[in-house]
């Protein structure tokens, strides 16, 4: 304790030294030493936060930040030592990526929700009006962020709360696709954005090389950059004082109504809805009344507070500041994404919100026993409310029973999705070939936008005349020796090149427009492996256009099978289903009855399989005698195949939707 205020003592004697010359003002930040959370108790956790602690900090010393960065770059490591740093959690304790705290982020080791924490630091600003003053604190406000493309909605979500960004960059990769991406969105926000290199401490680090980068593709002076190793420490003592040099504090009036952003909620069982927010105008105290302006309903609110990480009461927030309120909500539909909750009784104008969800991937969720439609249908309702950015439909019976027809982000939030709906719910789930949204027109000129292709029927009387498919602008950085490949692997999937540029001597930047049906499933994996997976890759939407598309059916026994029915490109249609009847004949287990598996467009078949019946041996039981007997029983046989396969049921496992997800969505 002693040495720490010396250190302080030191630190103020310098700050005067500095007064006293003729050099301009400068900002500077305490001793390292004094960073550590084992070095000085200002930086050790509190045992609690209250409403009081939080009025010491107006607008004027709250930064509101994120930590944006492509996949695998740090984000999580760095904000576990930035809240070790300021003493929010213990160094050593817990588990490493604290703020990932779902299942499937630990499984995965990426990001899925943004997630908030709140942090308090103290930093010396050296002007004449401190000289001689404590140091003061600070309430620091940080969203790590997801980096994978199909989470690009969460981080969006994210900076609509921010004033600022830090953009981790690895020192070995430099800038990825995911980079470019996440740049752009803090860009269009209009957020400060500090650059900091991270894992400088790797023998293949080129820190020079990824400045070179930053300055080429993003005009952002060297000079800026911060060095960091987040795993050992190294310069992360100058990243929160960036933080408060160069990021703005918040806007808004203390002395409004109280106006606040809905930027996230999920489920409590006991709580109910909890609602992450920001507030913009005013304070909400523990006992306010606010009201909904998307719904206009009011409610009383039952607890306030910050997450310090974890949820901490403090029966107030204040101008500027992020936390989370509990108002009873009981129904996830109350608590709508970008909604203004503000003052009851008061009329104010709404916040801008957000960008509407704009889905790319759809795909049919049915329960595995029909009998659990409706614990299904509870499940769902609880987890949108943690995925906003999911839209849910009800549908109507199928071939696999009652189900929900779901609208994602990407394939990997699809697969994310149902993975949460099994870990967090228990729920068993099988989920139909994805499909991406078309437009039909017919002859009369009417146009019609298909999510679900068994939706598309070609039995109306109506005459398909042109067909319009969504296409992205995919992003492709890879090493210069796989230009070739990826060239071939962009134009076997219909794609047509809009760029290619050398980032430096060793990497090139490609970008193609692709239809967006052929790169929803395999298209990443197959970039990865002949790449020897150096490759990194993002997408953003683009315009419809005019293609030649057909509806194929999958029909047993001449039914169609209605979740196995899929949109794809003339050309591709014949090589398609005779993969498709294959795989098909395979995985579906031969029953009493024969069943004949086809692939069709329209009334035209285009592939065929026959999976032969089981046969009993009914003339075990004949010991010789008359062959009309013989005769006789067989044809008995055969007539009893005939009925059966009448009204017999196929059963069709999930292993071969699966396959079939693989076939079609890769040709």
């Amino acid at each position: 304790m002693a040495g720490a205020a010396a250190l302080r003592r030191a630190a103020r004697r310098a700050v005067r030294t500095l007064a006293n010359s003729s050099a301009p003002p400068r900002t500077i930040s305490l001793p390292e030493r004094l960073l550590s959370s084992q070095a000085s108790p200002e930086h050790r956790p509190r045992a609690g936060v209250s409403g009081s602690d939080l009025g010491q900090y107006p607008p004027e010393r709250i930064r509101n930040f994120s930590i944006i960065a492509h996949v695998d770059h740090g984000k999580s490591t760095l904000a576990d030592r930035l809240l070790e740093l300021t003493g929010t959690i213990q160094k050593g304790h817990g588990q490493p990526q604290y703020l990932d705290k779902l299942q499937v982020e630990r499984e995965r080791g990426i990001t899925v929700k943004a997630q908030t924490a709140t942090m308090f630091y103290k930093h010396a600003v050296e002007t004449s009006e401190s000289l001689g003053t404590d140091t003061p604190s600070y309430l620091l406000n940080l969203i790590d962020t997801p980096g994978h493309v199909d989470f690009s909605y969460e981080v969006s979500r994210s900076l609509a709360a921010c004033q600022g960004a830090l953009l981790v960059v690895d020192a070995a990769q430099g800038v990825q696709a995911q980079t470019i991406a996440n740049f752009y969105l803090a860009f269009e926000s209009n957020l400060s954005i500090i650059p900091v290199i991270n894992k400088i401490d790797q023998p293949t680090a080129d820190p020079d090389n990824v400045k070179a980068q930053l300055k080429r593709l993003f005009d952002i002076d060297p000079s800026e950059a911060l060095l960091t190793s987040a795993k050992t420490g190294q310069g992360l003592s100058q990243v929160l004082p960036a933080v408060i040099e160069r990021i703005p504090c918040p806007p808004g009036s203390c002395d409004s109504p109280v106006r606040m952003l809905l930027l996230d909620s999920y489920y409590d069982e006991y709580k109910g809805v909890i609602c992450h927010v920001a507030i913009v105008d005013g304070a909400m105290r523990k006992g306010d009344k606010i009201s909904s302006a998307a719904t206009g309903r009011t409610y009383e609110v039952f607890d306030v507070g910050i997450m310090h990480p974890e949820l901490t009461p403090t029966g107030v927030l204040y101008t500027g500041q992020v936390g989370y309120v509990i108002t009873g909500m009981r129904s996830t539909k109350e608590a709508r994404i970008g909604d203004t909750l503000h003052q009851a009784k008061s009329i104010v104008e709404p916040l801008p919100g957000f960008k509407p969800v704009r889905h790319m991937v759809f795909s049919g969720v049915y329960p595995a026993d029909g009998s659990d439609f409706e614990a299904l249908s509870h499940a769902i309702e609880k987890l949108t409310c943690n995925d906003a950015s999911v839209s849910v439909t009800k549908e109507t019976s199928t071939a696999l029973g009652m189900g929900f027809r779901c609208g994602f982000l990407g394939l990997l939030h699809m697969d994310v999705f149902h993975q949460r709906l099994e870990q967090e719910y228990g729920a068993q789930v099988i989920s139909t070939i994805p499909t991406v949204p078309y437009i039909f027109e017919y002859g009369d000129e009417s146009k019609v936008q298909i999510e679900n292709p068994a939706a598309l029927s070609l039995n109306t009387g109506k005459r398909v005349t042109a067909c319009w498919e969504p296409t992205v602008i995919a992003t492709i950085i890879i090493p210069s020796e796989y230009v070739g490949p990826v060239i071939m692997l962009c134009s076997e999937r219909r794609g047509e090149q809009q760029e290619y540029t050398f980032i430096d001597a060793h990497r090139a930047l490609l970008k193609y427009r692709l239809p967006l049906r052929e790169i929803i499933v395999d298209f990443y994996n197959e970039l990865k492996s002949i790449t020897s997976g150096y490759a990194t890759f993002d997408y953003e939407d683009s315009e419809y256009q005019k293609s030649d598309l057909v509806k194929m059916d999958i029909l047993l026994n001449g039914q169609p099978v209605d979740a196995m029915a899929t949109i794809i490109h003339n050309q591709k249609a014949q090589k398609v289903g005779r993969e498709l009847v294959d795989k098909l004949k395979k995985f579906i287990e031969r029953q009493m009855f024969e069943i004949t598996i086809q692939a069709a467009i329209g009334s035209k078949v285009i592939a065929r399989e026959t999976l032969s019946a089981m046969r009993k041996n009914v003339l075990a039981k004949c010991y010789g005698g008359d062959i009309t007997r013989k005769k006789k029983l067989l044809e008995k046989q055969k007539e009893g195949k005939k009925r059966m396969k009448r009204v017999g049921s196929v059963d069709i496992p999930q292993e071969a939707f699966h396959e079939l997800l693989k076939v079609s969505s890769s040709k």
